[in-house]
């Protein structure tokens, strides 16, 4: 192949890939700015949103640049996220908050998938409630879903679930902690535990102050780190189920998770200057706003309206549990003494 046939090529995806990404960019741009505007609407929330209230009117020629961005944004995007946290960091929480982070996330997990099966929930559904409630709301629901074939309405519910049930965590944390006799430290660690997005963390967690707030962030990011695992662990599961049936097996482990890691492995090494991390941090979210209106725009309505009462008793059911199992686990690691 000549130099100027794979320059003719590469012309031509670019050609059939801008539109979307144009669509992406507006859209991402729009959630943005209503974030700006109203900053307890979180940007991911709102361009999954959009997407799913304009999918069904953008032409053709926007899907391919569409699909493209939720497929590749999103997986930088998780790369980057490895970014927010440094191995000392975590380590300073204590032996103990860091069990308690791995039982509250391991229970919410497989808890929530069983509870899936009770209420009767879609396996797609189950499994991006359990990834968004136990660790790290809608970034961690389109990074599982990107090694498994779940359904975009199961998605995008997912997503919408995750934002209903973390809004109104922001309200009943501090007030149930206060109510637990949580002092600020405790409460802050009970909010890392049970709350689904960072920004819902850091709200549920302020009206006990500042030291709350700081370690609040510092154990939800520690959650933030088991998504690695997690994910690892559920790619190899569907690795396994394809490989049966179909003779087309994803990777033992994707490249992204790998990159994640590696990125978390630089944070350590203090060697990134902090402007070099806040740009890092704005890009993240960036990429991840674009990737969830493409995913919203491949949803219709109609199918997602039929996931009804069940998502919602499982997503109740979800929160309660992992509210429960965070605090059971830091009075049984001892963090609460």
């Amino acid at each position: 192949m000549t130099a100027t046939t794979r320059a003719d090529r590469a012309t031509s995806g670019l050609r059939r890939l801008l539109p979307g990404l144009l669509v992406a960019a507006g859209g991402t741009g729009v959630a943005f700015g209503l974030n700006k505007l109203v900053p307890a609407l979180s940007a991911l929330t709102v361009a999954v949103v959009l997407g799913v209230a304009v999918g069904s009117f953008l032409p053709q020629t926007t899907r391919a640049g569409l699909a493209w961005a939720t497929k590749k944004f999103l997986r930088l995007g998780v790369v980057l996220l490895g970014l927010q946290l440094g191995l000392g960091e975590m380590l300073g929480l204590g032996l103990g908050t860091i069990l308690a982070v791995v039982l509250t996330v391991l229970t919410g997990f497989f808890g929530t998938l069983l509870l899936g099966r009770i209420v009767g929930t879609s396996r797609g559904l189950t499994l991006m409630v359990a990834t968004g409630f136990s660790i790290c709301g809608a970034s961690a629901i389109a990074a599982m879903d990107s090694v498994t074939d779940t359904d975009k309405e199961d998605v995008a519910t997912g997503v919408t679930l995750v934002t209903l049930y973390g809004s109104a965590a922001i309200a009943l944390v501090p007030f149930i902690g206060h109510a637990l006799g949580l002092g600020p430290y405790h409460l802050g660690e009970w909010a890392g535990l049970t709350v689904h997005e960072v920004a819902q963390v850091v709200a549920a967690a302020s009206p006990a102050g500042a030291a709350a707030v700081a370690i609040a962030v510092v154990v939800k990011l520690t959650r933030v780190v088991l998504l690695a695992p997690m994910v690892a662990g559920v790619s190899i599961a569907q690795r396994r189920r394809t490989g049966m049936t179909t003779g087309k097996r994803p990777p033992i482990v994707p490249l992204f998770v790998v990159g994640f890691l590696a990125m978390m492995a630089v944070r350590t090494a203090d060697v990134v200057p902090s402007a070099v991390l806040s740009v890092a941090n704005v890009t993240t979210t960036l990429l991840f706003a674009a990737a969830l209106f493409g995913l919203g725009s491949a949803v219709r309505i109609g199918t997602l309206l039929r996931t009804g009462r069940r998502g919602l008793v499982l997503g109740a059911l979800s929160t309660v549990l992992v509210g429960l199992a965070g605090y059971a686990a830091l009075a049984v690691t001892g963090s609460l003494w």
